[in-house]
């Protein structure tokens, strides 16, 4: 997840009674809620290639966490420890309390990070193995929502503070309003009805001293709506995935192949589509699912031929295209030129995200190569 989610859940847990754990545990919540990120320091000694090798590796993995989890409040407390001294007063925070705030909140970062489709590797050092969720996408507005709802109604106490939040509202709204969302009309009809709704009835709570009545229990509230919506992704997914299955197999049935491995991906904020990747002893696929239809949203079909192996040999010789491949879930490959005579580019991709020749960040490269004697399949 994008860090405004993390950022979300650790103030939203802080608020849920951490806070009153320890002076400073509500900074440390929000610290603790991102700390697995903290792998993006790697980029001052790397490339994309280096950060993207490391990204979700073991500041997101069990003993990483555990490890940031530990370090957090200990920073905190000696750094408190350090200025009581200083200042000759007894030290204020309680580390017990931190510790307890800290290994709460730490938790939920992997968790939700492991909800998408990037994928995140639990096991490290030991074992390189991604998992993937799949249930919600990079970026959910509902959770926006749901989380930050329940922050409005517990925070915003002062003028300066309604106002921080009203900047923040038409920020996310404006967000949302340029996001490839709004080039779909049925999407942008059904998140603006929603986002309007939800943002008219925090108003009305907030007007009528939903705080005060509540407390705390909002924020609990907030954490079992985030739950059930969770839980109704998971069900959903279960339905995409025998839809999509079905569809795969006739797809694969037509070029004489048979499905190996399938995935049903979430797409922004509309949990009626998703998309579908599947790959077969002899080339990989992506096509596009409703959920509400009994048709495939689009019927095009992305279709990409394995690569050969030597081609794969010759490729994964340069560290770029290793790191790739030994991130991308559903990789694919082709030449810039079929017919080169000397040298050609390699163009990779995963297509869960992008396809060769495509531009998104680290999920598309090209390489350099002497031609091949075998071709590169083509679609």
């Amino acid at each position: 997840m994008e860090n405004l989610t993390h950022s979300l859940v650790g103030l939203t847990a802080a608020k849920a009674g951490l806070e009153r754990l320890s002076p400073g545990a509500t900074a440390l919540c929000l610290l603790a809620a991102n700390a697995p990120d903290s792998d993006i320091f790697v980029l001052a000694f790397g490339d994309r290639w280096t950060y993207l090798q490391n990204h979700r590796g073991i500041t997101h993995a069990i003993v990483g966490v555990a490890a940031l989890a530990l370090l957090l409040p200990l920073t905190f407390y000696a750094v408190d420890w350090l200025w009581s001294r200083l200042r000759k007063q007894p030290p204020r925070v309680k580390l017990k309390g931190l510790l307890i705030a800290s290994f709460i909140v730490s938790a939920t970062h992997p968790l939700l990070d492991w909800t998408n489709s990037y994928g995140i590797r639990f096991l490290l050092p030991w074992n390189p193995k991604w998992f993937y969720g799949d249930l919600v996408f990079i970026a959910d507005p509902y959770l926006w929502l749901i989380l930050g709802g329940a922050l409005f109604l517990l925070s915003a106490k002062t003028t300066s503070g309604k106002i921080v939040w009203a900047v923040v509202a038409a920020t996310l709204t404006v967000l949302l309003v340029i996001s490839p969302l709004s080039s779909n009309p049925a999407n942008i009809r059904l998140i603006a009805l929603l986002w309007s709704l939800t943002l008219v009835a925090l108003i009305v709570l907030f007007a009528t001293g939903a705080r005060q009545r509540w407390g705390s229990k909002i924020a609990f509230v907030s954490f079992a709506l985030v739950l059930v919506y969770l839980g109704m992704l998971a069900f959903v997914h279960s339905r995409v995935i025998i839809r999509a299955s079905e569809e795969a197999a006739v797809i694969a049935s037509e070029n004489g192949e048979t499905v190996a491995q399938l995935a049903a991906m979430p797409t922004l904020a509309n949990p009626f589509r998703w998309d579908c990747v599947f790959e077969t002893d002899r080339a990989t696929y992506r096509f596009s699912l409703g959920l509400l239809g009994r048709q495939p949203v689009s019927p095009y079909v992305v279709r990409y031929k394995k690569a050969p192996p030597a081609l794969m040999a010759a490729v994964s010789q340069q560290r770029p295209a290793r790191i790739f491949l030994g991130f991308a879930r559903f990789p694919v490959i082709q030449l810039a030129e079929p017919d080169c005579i000397t040298r050609t580019l390699v163009q990779l991709a995963d297509l869960r995200y992008t396809e060769p020749g495509g531009s998104r960040g680290a999920f598309a490269l090209e390489v350099p190569i002497d031609c091949p004697g075998e071709q590169t399949p083509a679609r």
